[in-house]
């Protein structure tokens, strides 16, 4: 690779992160699909196995999406056995959307291959430059929640 100015790389980067997000969409929707899921709730099931039991108003506020969206949405994956609605012991008013740990080892044998794939990947970078990338989808994960929250508002 050759030597690029600032300007270039940033130019560059800002490319291949449109590139890599573009190509994430893909991947998610494909491995949705396997299963019989949009990549929506594939992506919300992954908040849901991170998080733990979320109310609806938490999927929402998380995912951006409108509480008619995400009523839909649990609506689809409780259908298919994937979630479940249980009412909240403490207050019987609220009712918590929790993973059916089981039913999801499908979508986990098709990550689990990215995720080696990336851990393979990762192996290559020294200990510093494995700090930069860190720093650096760290930010951008903080700006894209701060966009994501203005776009939800």
């Amino acid at each position: 690779m050759k030597k690029m100015n600032r300007e270039e790389c940033i130019n560059t980067i800002s490319q291949l992160v449109s590139e890599s997000s573009t190509l994430a969409v893909f991947f998610h929707t494909a491995v949705a699909e396997q299963v019989g899921l949009g990549a929506t709730d594939e992506k919300t099931i992954f908040i849901l196995r991170r998080d733990g039991p979320l109310t609806a108003g938490e999927i929402a506020q998380k995912t951006g999406l409108t509480t008619a969206s995400v009523t839909t949405l649990i609506d689809r994956l409780e259908r298919k056995g994937i979630v479940k609605r249980m009412r909240d012991k403490s207050d019987r008013r609220k009712v918590i959307v929790q993973p059916n740990n089981a039913r999801l080892a499908e979508l986990e044998q098709s990550f689990n291959k990215i995720q080696n794939s990336f851990e393979s990947l990762l192996e290559g970078y020294s200990d510093t430059q494995l700090e930069t990338i860190t720093d650096f989808l760290s930010r951008t994960n903080e700006y894209s929640h701060q966009v994501l929250t203005e776009l939800s508002k």
